[in-house]
């Protein structure tokens, strides 16, 4: 489990960035770099971070169902996720 002030910034940042998206966009298109750089660094897409949704984990994490590699196991096994089981040979 990630601490609680890690996942807190994450959504600050995410929160940023949405609010910054559509200015940095139209800077962009005109290529005015100095009023980019003015801008809030965690406006910037590079700084975020994938995190699971449940657990805040950063490694193993699955774009596709937006959780971590522990938190897929478990939902695998108990069958939350159609289509999904663990192999065994």
């Amino acid at each position: 489990m990630a601490r609680l002030s890690s996942k807190v910034r994450e959504e600050k940042r995410k929160k940023m960035y949405e609010k910054y998206a559509k200015l940095r966009a139209e800077l962009k298109a005109k290529g005015d770099f100095e009023a980019l750089q003015a801008l809030p660094r965690n406006s910037s897409p590079t700084r975020l971070k994938n995190r699971c949704m449940f657990t805040g984990r950063s490694r193993g994490y699955y774009r596709k169902f937006g959780v971590s590699r522990l938190v897929l196991r478990e939902m695998a096994l108990r069958g939350e996720i159609p289509g999904l089981k663990k192999s065994s040979w």
